[in-house]
C-alpha cells in the first residue's frame, strides 16, 4: 500500500467545509432537541419549538430534519447512542459474568438518578407511544430491545461461566431488573421518595443472590471430582 497521501485539489477542500459545518450544525440541533425532549417528551418536539431553543430559523432546522417524525426518530437514536457511551461500553470493560452484569445495572441506575430532574426518553417515550403504531414507536422499540438484548447476553454469559444457576431464566431476571429501574424512576421522579436509589440497589442484590451459585456449594462439587 502506498504511503503517499492521495492528491486533493482546492475544490475538494472547499466542498468538504460546508459538509463538516452541516454535521456540526446538525449535532447542535440534536443536542437542543434532546434537551427539549427530556423536559417535554418526544411529543413536545416540533420544528418551531426547536428553532426557538436552538436560536435558528425554522427553515434552517427543517433543512436538517425534513419532518417532525424524522426529528423524533433522530432524537431517539441520539439518546440511545449516549446511553451506550455512558452505560454499556464502560460496563463492558468489567470482567465477564456477574461483575459485568452488576456494572451494567449500576450504570443504568446512575443514569436514571441523573435523569430524575429531566426524564428518561425510554420511559416517557413508552408512555407516549405504547399504543401509537408507526415509525417513531418502531424506533423506540428497536433501541430498547437492543439494550435488553445486551442485558440478556450478559446474564447468559454469567450462566455459561458458572456464576449464575444453570436454570436461571435470563428473561425473568431481566424483567425483575427492569422492574427495579421503573420503580426507581417512579419513586424518585414522581413521588420524590427518599432512599429510592438505595432501595433499587438493594433490590438488585436480592435478585442476583437469588440466582447466584453458592461458592461453597461449587467448591464442594469440585472437591468430589
Amino acid at each position: 500500500m502506498s504511503a503517499i497521501p492521495p492528491h486533493r485539489n482546492q475544490s475538494d477542500s472547499v466542498s468538504a467545509k460546508p459538509l463538516q459545518k452541516g454535521k456540526q450544525t446538525r449535532a447542535v440541533i440534536l443536542d437542543s432537541a434532546l434537551s427539549l425532549a427530556s423536559q417535554m417528551g418526544l411529543e413536545g418536539l416540533s420544528i418551531g419549538a426547536l428553532a426557538e431553543v436552538a436560536q435558528m430559523s425554522k427553515s434552517g432546522v427543517f433543512a436538517h430534519f425534513g419532518s417532525r417524525e424524522e426529528l423524533q426518530i433522530a432524537v431517539i437514536r441520539e439518546y440511545h447512542h449516549r446511553f451506550e457511551e455512558e452505560v454499556f461500553f464502560p460496563a463492558m470493560r468489567e470482567p465477564r459474568g456477574v461483575p459485568r452484569l452488576r456494572a451494567l445495572f449500576e450504570r443504568w441506575v446512575r443514569r436514571v438518578s441523573v435523569e430524575v430532574d429531566s426524564g428518561c426518553i425510554y420511559i416517557s417515550g413508552a408512555v407516549e407511544f405504547d399504543d401509537r403504531p408507526g415509525p417513531v414507536r418502531d424506533a423506540l422499540v428497536e433501541m430498547v430491545r437492543a439494550w435488553h438484548h445486551a442485558m440478556q447476553r450478559a446474564i447468559r454469559i454469567a450462566i455459561e461461566d458458572g456464576q449464575l444457576k444453570a436454570d436461571t431464566d435470563a428473561d425473568q431476571m431481566l424483567f425483575e431488573m427492569h422492574g427495579l429501574i421503573l420503580a426507581l424512576h417512579h419513586d424518585a421522579r414522581l413521588m420524590r421518595t427518599p432512599g429510592a436509589l438505595q432501595r433499587a440497589q438493594r433490590g438488585f442484590e436480592r435478585v442476583v443472590n437469588f440466582y447466584l451459585i453458592d461458592p461453597l456449594t461449587t467448591a464442594q462439587r469440585k472437591s468430589r471430582h
